[in-house]
């Protein structure tokens, strides 16, 4: 097996909304934000070589809405979707598998693109089953008022009209090396990866955990659908990760790949941290 970062552009948001009641006078020395409060967060993806099949993990926001869409969100960044496949030697017809952690537009916007002629969408990764949990599914695509915005179905019913939606089975396994684990506070049934590999846990984190920032149980972002089963389910899986030394994987963090976590007096805190390659070799 072979892991592989995928950087697929940075984006701005709201520094408030990322921290919810954390003050600004704490959360500014994580993320320092501009004059308008917007802090810059990466979009990272994952790149899994496992055996015959090439599996990615979540693909960023795309490329097919407007410009006037992508305005509020101040995209930025040398890195690309394809720049990046490109760089680990892959192309959009080579991924076999696309794990999509939860349906928001900043994780999957990348699953859909424009045809040649911009007047049909197609997929971006055609011989790709596309991996969704199911209760999530439902959720995104009858979408409550709170999360509509962030549900674009543009992003979502290709997938299933065009043939390629699977559904995470109860069992919670992409494959033999590949499980995972349901969160349920930033939204329904989001979908976390757990990697082995020789021996050793990555766990991709998504948005229980989007950032190194992030750690501490009661940094809850604003986004979030149920902020205290954030802080317990974070709670939970942080006592689960210091006993069995995992490696979590951030999604967000504009610097930091990656983490290990230690329970200090002050509460928990990283370890160590740095690129996926300080962990994997």
């Amino acid at each position: 097996m072979r892991l592989h970062t995928i950087h697929t552009g940075n984006f701005m948001l709201d520094g408030g909304a990322m921290f919810g009641t954390v003050p600004k006078s704490i959360w500014q020395h994580i993320n320092l934000a501009d004059e308008n409060n917007m802090c810059n967060w990466a979009m990272r993806c994952l790149l899994i070589e496992d055996g015959n099949r090439l599996i990615l993990i979540d693909n960023g926001m795309g490329e097919k809405q407007s410009e006037k869409f992508f305005g509020y969100y101040y995209l930025n960044g040398l890195h690309s979707l394809k720049k990046s496949l490109n760089d680990a030697g892959v192309d959009f017809g080579d991924i076999t598998d696309v794990v999509i952690t939860h349906l928001h537009f900043d994780h999957c916007g990348g699953s859909v693109k424009w045809n040649t002629m911009k007047d049909a969408y197609e997929l971006t990764f055609p011989k790709a089953n596309y991996w969704v949990h199911p209760a999530h599914w439902e959720h995104a695509i009858h979408p409550n008022p709170r999360e509509k915005a962030s549900f674009l179905q543009e992003n979502i019913l290709p997938i299933q009209e065009l043939g390629n939606l699977c559904f995470i089975g109860e069992d919670l396994k992409i494959s033999e090396n590949i499980s995972g684990i349901l969160a349920q506070g930033h939204t329904e049934s989001m979908f976390c990866p757990k990697i082995n590999i020789n021996g050793e846990t990555l766990v991709f984190m998504a948005d229980m955990i989007p950032s190194g920032g992030h750690i501490k149980p009661n940094y809850v972002m604003g986004y979030d659908i149920r902020p205290l089963d954030t802080m317990k389910e974070r709670e939970s899986f942080l006592i689960e990760a210091v006993k069995n030394d995992y490696t979590l994987f951030f999604e967000h963090d504009l610097n930091l790949d990656c983490g290990k976590v230690k329970l200090t007096e002050r509460g928990y805190a990283l370890s160590e941290s740095g690129n996926l390659t300080d962990f994997f070799k």
